[in-house]
């Protein structure tokens, strides 16, 4: 499915129906990331999973663009959709997951927020410009060894090589240069701030041995979060909603709490 826009079309996949989910993919991901979920969650609800600018089929016209953008697209989607959702956003569609429901609190019923933050920290453009400039220099293939250490637990790794496949073949096939003007695009997001105009029930989940959004990023999150609610996860990496299924049925309660008093559409 598309949707036309004034930097291309924006693509995304769907399964369900119900009340309306949306699932935010990580970095140089796309929405297919999420089809385990899609196939878990599409029995009680109308699952989403839209491609960020230039991940996954989504056009990108080559132009610069911030995480406020992201949020600005996905307020478009919703809009097209025609009703507010539970938004899930992990990683940097944790960051895109945050920045809309700061700005958009009428679009985001709930909202779940995996191994993602809202400031990377001091340094954070420098370092991000560093990663951008190697994405591009550096054949794709060659990146996975990295992101793999970064994304699952080595026992993750061993005991499901289909699934890590599966991912990884999402991250070859997505667009170095998008990559890079989106991993500029985290380096300059900052919505520390404004943490506390997030209105939603929120959830942030965190892996204990994540080091790309460590635990403190996951914390400040909550602490600024007016009566969110904190998880870390035992053994678990950067991809905690992959790697840890058994954390999948309280963030559905979660979900179904909040979609039980909203007014969200049965389309």
């Amino acid at each position: 499915m598309s949707l036309r826009t004034s930097w291309g079309e924006q693509t995304w996949v769907e399964e369900g129906k119900g009340p309306l989910v949306l699932l935010l993919h990580p970095l140089a991901l796309a929405g297919e990331f999420w089809r385990p979920l899609m196939r878990e969650f599409s029995s009680g609800f109308r699952v989403v999973a839209p491609d960020a600018r230039g991940h996954g089929g989504s056009a990108w016209d080559g132009t610069d663009f911030s995480v406020e953008d992201m949020a600005a697209d996905n307020a478009a989607l919703l809009e097209h959709l025609g009703a507010p959702a539970a938004v899930l956003g992990l990683s940097m569609g944790g960051c895109a997951a945050t920045a809309l429901a700061v700005r958009r609190p009428d679009l985001v019923t709930s909202l779940v927020l995996a191994d993602t933050t809202a400031d990377y920290g001091p340094g954070k453009e420098a370092a991000w410009e560093g990663r951008a400039v190697n994405v591009v220099e550096t054949p794709r293939e060659r990146q996975l060894k990295f992101q793999h250490d970064r994304w699952f637990s080595p026992a993750f790794l061993q005991s499901d090589p289909a699934e890590v496949d599966r991912i990884s073949a999402i991250f070859v096939d997505t667009d170095s240069t998008a990559h890079a003007a989106a991993c500029r695009a985290l380096g300059r997001y900052d919505d520390s701030g404004r943490l506390g105009d997030i209105t939603a029930p929120t959830l942030v989940l965190v892996g204990d041995e994540d080091y790309a959004t460590p635990p403190p990023m996951a914390q400040a999150l909550h602490r600024g979060i007016r009566d969110s609610r904190l998880i870390v996860l035992d053994r678990t990496r950067h991809m905690s909603l992959i790697q840890n299924r058994e954390i999948w049925p309280t963030v559905l309660t979660h979900l179904r709490t909040a979609a039980e008093g909203s007014p969200a559409s049965e389309s």
